[in-house]
Order: structure tokens, then sequence, then C-alpha cells
């Protein structure tokens, strides 16, 4: 029997605050999440380079 890929899985966060700036580029960190343990979106604050301050990052996939 194959042995199944884990709950942990590869996500990708994005910046909510910087759409609404209009600035260009965009602000993505990649991490990752137990799928078990945490099914809903994640929500982290991490620092966005761009507006040079602490901004809420959302898993977008």
């Amino acid at each position: 029997m194959a042995k199944s890929k884990g709950n942990r899985i590869q996500v990708i966060l994005e910046c909510t605050e910087h759409k609404a700036t209009g600035k260009p580029g965009t602000s993505r960190y990649v991490t990752q999440k137990n799928r078990k343990n945490t099914p809903d979106r994640l929500e982290l604050k991490k620092f966005n380079p761009i507006l040079k301050k602490y901004t809420v990052h959302k898993e977008i996939k």
C-alpha cells in the first residue's frame, strides 16, 4: 500500500491592504500549514516591504 502525502500542504499568503493603495507589485509569502488542524484559510500579519509596515496576509490558493 502506498503512503499518502500527509496533511501538510504549501500555501501562498498575499497582502490584503496592498491592492487598495494602487502601488505596483505584490507582497507574497510561501509557508506550510497542516490541513487537518486548520482547514479554513490562513491569515497572518507579515511585513510588507513596499508599504514598509506589518499588514494582514491571507491565503490565496
